[in-house]
């Protein structure tokens, strides 16, 4: 995105939003629909300033009001604001690249702040993603399988259209996998280890007979 070519141009602090279940990537678009009232602060803020939040899950323990976060999070830049007449906000982020979360700052803000260390995944700026060795014809095949052990649809024609970065990021987001998965799935070092645990994880649910969720990565 422009304006952002290395690690150093983001913040080194950065508002947070733990939301299970939800996962953004670097390059990738996530739409969210903001009404709680601390968040709709923390838009109200960020949207002042360089409109960056940190999107992360959370991991067990700390209680219903401040969980702990997981350790690996994606910054990602508001870029289409709206608001509904009921005072919900509408927003979509683009994801610029992970991070560590680290110190938490003590702050007034009814959202939490975290400092961000993007050094381990410089990588996310890169322009494309590689993966070398990739099967595309068997990912495909898995993905039907898992596609029809769970009775889902896709347009194929799409996504034998797409670069395999847009296809895998697009599947590991909009999939129905478990939090731990999806966390899996995020601190994939590489692409090409994003493409490995998500190919693993199609497998292991096209394989399990008779189960309503996917089961989760050991």
């Amino acid at each position: 995105m422009a304006g952002y070519r290395n690690a150093g141009d983001l913040p080194q602090v950065i508002a947070v939003f733990p939301l299970d279940g939800a996962l953004m990537l670097p390059r990738t678009e996530l739409p969210l629909q903001i009404f709680e009232p601390r968040y709709l602060n923390m838009v109200d803020d960020v949207m002042a300033g360089d409109r960056i939040i940190g999107m992360v899950q959370t991991r067990p323990g700390g209680d219903r009001i401040r969980p702990n976060l997981a350790r690996v999070g994606c910054a990602g830049r508001i870029t289409s604001f709206a608001e509904t007449p009921d005072g919900r906000y509408l927003i979509t982020l683009t994801g610029l690249c992970r991070f560590e979360a680290g110190e938490e700052l003590s702050v007034r803000t009814p959202y939490r702040q975290v400092r961000a260390d993007y050094a381990a995944f410089e990588a996310d700026f890169a322009d494309a993603a590689i993966a070398p060795g990739a099967d595309r014809r068997k990912f495909a095949n898995v993905l039907k399988r898992y596609l029809n052990h769970r009775d889902l649809d896709l347009d194929w024609e799409t996504a034998n259209a797409a670069p395999l970065e847009a296809l895998v990021n697009s599947l590991a987001m909009g999939l129905p996998f478990n939090p731990a998965e999806k966390q899996a799935l995020l601190e994939a070092r590489r692409f090409r280890d994003r493409f490995d645990v998500l190919l693993a994880l199609l497998e292991i649910d096209a394989a399990e007979d008779g189960d309503d969720e996917p089961r989760p990565l050991q």
